[in-house]
């Protein structure tokens, strides 16, 4: 059924239907929308969720792992300020491997206070044993959310699903949305493997854990977080088979008789998809790369599908003020580097705090990686892209 929708109305009509058992939350601008709406549907009864409206969204997180924990199909939303308050939790979720599932519209972090979009927040939880995956529209953060439920039920891992703050959250579009019941079917019955409200088969969850096993369980951590990346694909050939929308590790575009390409991820890649097309009605083999799955990172399937090219620009929104590069350029040059292929690789960061990104900014982009091919070195390795000096 096509219907316009924004982004955070796609994600919580995809939340709907779903139907968790519960969702714990507090509002944060622009996430804001989603668990309201979704809480008009458990006032008007058109979900048996039980919906948990708590303090902070530090409390949010921590209802949701002891929900999860006993047993739950879990849900919840947040975004910046939101998700960074819940850094602390993020890690014991995903430690104590529990498939909770988050809508979170990424925006920027303070200081200086701002409300708008950029990867900030995001980038700043990358390490905390989530699986990520990035939308670019919000047919995508629809159909990302729906497998995301599987996901993290299968991998025994929790999930979050993003849009970007604003440009997709409260953008209205057209969007092909499932039928209730086709969505009810592909997710299924949750049925947990262990949970501690089986008295039948007691155990323990969450207990101190010194040297002698804290490191085993560490690495058993990161093993499902390598071993997430088949079922990853699994999920989306399912969902494919069922309902036609394919999905991977990421989205190439016109980028396999590229010359030079461009690497990004979220909205911008929808812009830059345009900027591609008019550089190609010119005879320049641009392409783009975009990323889905940030976490596990595909390294050896990125830097194979880049490593044809004379030239990449890797477009970041966000930094690590690390005095070197953004988050995803070190990424990509790292795949790029262990997998033995060396070619002209730059940053360029951009839209902080949801400044836009034009064509024109992106032109200049690839204008820099035709000289980059001709001199065969970068210029210029960090970029700063729209910034007033």
């Amino acid at each position: 059924m096509k219907t316009a929708k924004t982004g955070n109305e796609a994600m919580a009509e995809a939340m709907r239907q779903v139907n968790p058992d519960v969702v714990a939350a507090y509002p944060i601008t622009p996430a804001t929308e989603i668990v309201m709406i979704f809480s008009q549907f458990v006032a008007d009864g058109l979900v048996d969720t039980e919906y948990i409206a708590v303090e902070s969204e530090h409390s949010a997180m921590s209802a949701c792992i002891g929900a999860s924990a006993a047993g739950a199909r879990v849900m919840t939303s947040t975004s910046s300020q939101g998700l960074a308050l819940m850094y602390e939790m993020l890690y014991i979720a995903a430690g104590l491997r529990l498939p909770i599932v988050v809508a979170e519209v990424n925006r920027s972090l303070s200081a200086p206070i701002n409300i708008h979009g950029d990867h900030s927040d995001t980038m700043g939880a990358r390490d905390s044993g989530w699986i990520q995956i990035f939308s670019e529209n919000s047919q995508e953060a629809y159909d990302n959310l729906i497998q995301a439920v599987c996901l993290a039920e299968i991998a025994k891992l929790p999930v979050m699903v993003m849009t970007d703050g604003f440009i997709i959250s409260h953008c209205l579009e057209v969007i092909d949305m499932l039928s209730d019941a086709d969505v009810k079917k592909f997710v299924g019955e949750y049925k947990p493997e262990r949970f501690l409200l089986d008295l039948k088969r007691p155990y323990t969850l969450g207990s101190l854990d010194l040297q002698d096993y804290y490191f085993e369980h560490k690495m058993q951590e990161a093993e499902a977080m390598r071993n997430s990346g088949k079922i990853i694909l699994d999920v989306a050939q399912d969902f494919k088979k069922k309902f036609g929308r394919e999905y991977g590790f990421f989205e190439k575009y016109k980028l396999d008789d590229a010359e030079i390409a461009v690497v990004c991820m979220g909205s911008t890649a929808g812009t830059t998809k345009v900027v591609v097309d008019e550089l190609r009605e010119k005879g320049i083999k641009a392409g783009l790369l975009k990323p889905r799955v940030f976490r596990p990172f595909p390294y050896k399937e990125i830097a194979g599908e880049l490593s044809h090219l004379k030239a990449v620009a890797v477009l970041d929104r966000s930094d690590t003020f690390s005095a070197y590069a953004g988050p995803l350029f070190t990424e990509i040059t790292s795949a790029l580097f262990t997998s033995d292929f060396r070619l002209p690789t730059s940053d360029y960061i951009y839209g902080l705090g949801g400044r836009d990104i034009n064509t024109e900014q992106i032109k200049s982009v690839f204008e820099d990686l035709l000289k980059n091919v001709q001199t065969k070195k970068v210029e210029k390795l960090i970029n700063y892209i729209g910034v007033r000096e």
